[in-house]
This record gives structure tokens, sequence and C-alpha cells, in this order.
């Protein structure tokens, strides 16, 4: 598929999980048991698979994520990047300091990612702050024309779950792509219509629910308690409650797992199979952490979307939010 004008496997890699540690206060906001040598394997057997696209944040890992990146990428500048900005951090604290929406802000922050990252130009900047309203957003935005201009992005967009705010900013020149939450137990009916009608690229947040759809958790195991998804403060990370995963979920799971992994895939291809059956704009970045998670990950790509048989049957078997459901972050 093209993404930027570049031929690329429909699929990106997440690299939230390979960022380590970080905190809002004392509030624990990344994934357990990444390590810097398996990390950057990681992405090497991602390239090797055939993936090229790297979504990362300068809030992962506090900056983290990024220089992981930098250094695991240096030979390969044919590798697509994203990145975020919008919240501020201290990479020595590995502290999210919180929103960062001043115009003035944007220059600085791609600078600083360009610095961890090791290029002179990310190819896709997102704005990294969900729920902004579109009047705080724009002057936001217009620096980041002004950064296309200068040479130091090549296209921005929104990681954001508000339709409504998409529609009110797709037509702008440089605004090329949208990051949204969507996998088999969330659909996105009204963001995914948006995108198609505007010709945006869709980048699918949380494809495996935060790896709920992985199969490997049932209803009394738990997560780690320094790891994200023990984190009951988070109303938008609801696919684990107390650490378990939540019940609503895996029940959904169990309802279509047969149709996930008919044709000999794995769950985790079978979902990520759903959401290229659902449209051809669809890159799915599930997050890795080990070479084996990203090799049967990469392994989706010889299955492909599902068959229509198999979606329309996985329809009958969910049940759905109303379509004009309040919108919210996912």
């Amino acid at each position: 598929m093209k993404f930027l004008d570049r031929e690329i496997a429909p699929l990106g890699m997440g690299c939230w999980p390979i960022a380590g540690p970080m905190f809002s206060g004392e509030t624990r906001l990344g994934y357990t048991n990444s390590d810097n040598v398996e990390s950057i394997r990681t992405i090497h057997a991602a390239l090797d698979a055939g993936i090229t696209l790297f979504d990362t944040a300068a809030a992962y890992g506090a900056g983290h994520a990024e220089r992981l990146l930098a250094e695991a990428l240096k030979r390969r500048p044919d590798a697509l990047i994203v990145t975020k900005i919008g919240i501020a951090i201290d990479e020595d604290k590995k502290q999210l300091k919180g929103a960062e929406t001043e115009p003035a802000s944007v220059m600085p922050a791609i600078d600083c990612c360009l610095s961890r990252l090791g290029r002179d130009r990310v190819d896709l900047l997102l704005l990294h702050q969900n729920s902004l309203p579109v009047k705080e957003a724009e002057p936001l935005f217009d620096e980041m024309e002004k950064a296309i201009r200068a040479g130091k992005i090549r296209a921005y967009g929104w990681s954001t779950d508000f339709h409504s705010s998409v529609s009110s900013v797709a037509d702008r020149s440089g605004f090329m792509a949208v990051e949204h939450a969507m996998n088999i137990c969330i659909d996105a009916p009204r963001m995914q219509k948006v995108i198609s009608n505007k010709g945006l690229q869709a980048l699918i947040r949380s494809p495996l629910a935060m790896g709920l759809l992985s199969g490997k958790y049932g209803t009394t195991d738990e997560v780690p308690a320094d790891d994200i998804r023990a984190n009951a403060l988070l109303p938008w990370a609801d696919y684990y409650r107390g650490g378990r995963p939540n019940p609503k979920y895996l029940s959904t799971l169990d309802a279509v797992r047969d149709l996930l992994t008919a044709d000999g895939r794995t769950l985790v291809q079978g979902a990520l199979g759903w959401l290229w059956a659902k449209q051809e704009h669809n890159i799915p970045i599930p997050g890795a952490r080990t070479v084996e998670q990203i090799n049967g990950i990469a392994g989706a790509l010889d299955f492909g979307p599902l068959p229509n048989g198999s979606m329309i049957e996985i329809e009958k078997l969910i049940e759905r939010e109303p379509e004009d459901a309040p919108e919210r972050e996912r």
C-alpha cells in the first residue's frame, strides 16, 4: 500500500511497549519487562519481516523510545517514523509533565524529536492530544505547516478518537493521517467514514486491545502492578480492570475466536485481518517488545484481510455501541 508516496506493508510496529518506565507524578504509564537489547532486536526483526513503519512519541519512555529507534534504524534511512508531540517531558526523571499546547512549543518539540531520532526530518508528526478542542489545535497545525516548509517534517496528523475534530481540520494541505483506536471489540465507523471520505491514512492504535486479543489472558490472570494495564485511573484503558482482563471483552473474544482463527491464523493474525477487511486505508500499529511477538504479528501479512463471510458472521455475534453514541477517548 502507499504511505506518503512510499510503497509499504500495511502494518507498523508500535513502540510504546519498548519505551520502558514513564510516569505522571506517581502514576505509572509504561509497560513492564522491556529490555533495550531485546527491543533493538525486535525492531530489526520487524524490518526483516517487511515492516518499515514505526510509530512512537516523545512521551513514550519520556524520549527513550525515540532514542532506541535512532540506534536500531541508524543504517535504515528507508524506514518511516511516525512520532507525536503535545506532551511535555522530563527525560532525566522519566516524567510526563502534562499538555504542551502552546504554538511556540511546536518547533522546539520537533527539534528535540529530530535530535533523539537522529534524523533530519520526521515522516509523519501527530498531535498527541486526543480531546484538544479544534480551536486550540489549529494554531499547532499552523506551526506544523511551517515545519513542512522548513523541511523538518513531511506531513502531519492527529492522534484522536473524535471524528468531528478530524472533519474540521482534514482539508488542511499537510494533514495526511489520523491515529485512532479500533479493534474487534471497539469499532469506529464514524471515524473510518471521515477518513475514507477525506482520503486520509488511518493508523490503528490498540489493534490488539492492549494485548487482550492475543488470547494469553484469562479472567483470573493479572498483569504486573507496575504495568499501565493495572492502572484503574485511566478510563480509556478499560480493556483491563483491576489489572485483570475486562470480562466483557473476553466474552467478545470467545464469541468470535473460531472465526478469527480460521484458515490457520492465530488470534493476533485474525484480529489484524479484521482491521484490513474493514478498510483498505487501515494500517494497524500493534505494539511489540520481543522478537517472538513481532514475528507472530508479521505473520498476519501472509493471510491478509479476513474473508467477507467471516466479517458478516462476526458482526452477528458482537453487540456494538449505537453509531450515535457520544464520542470519547479510547
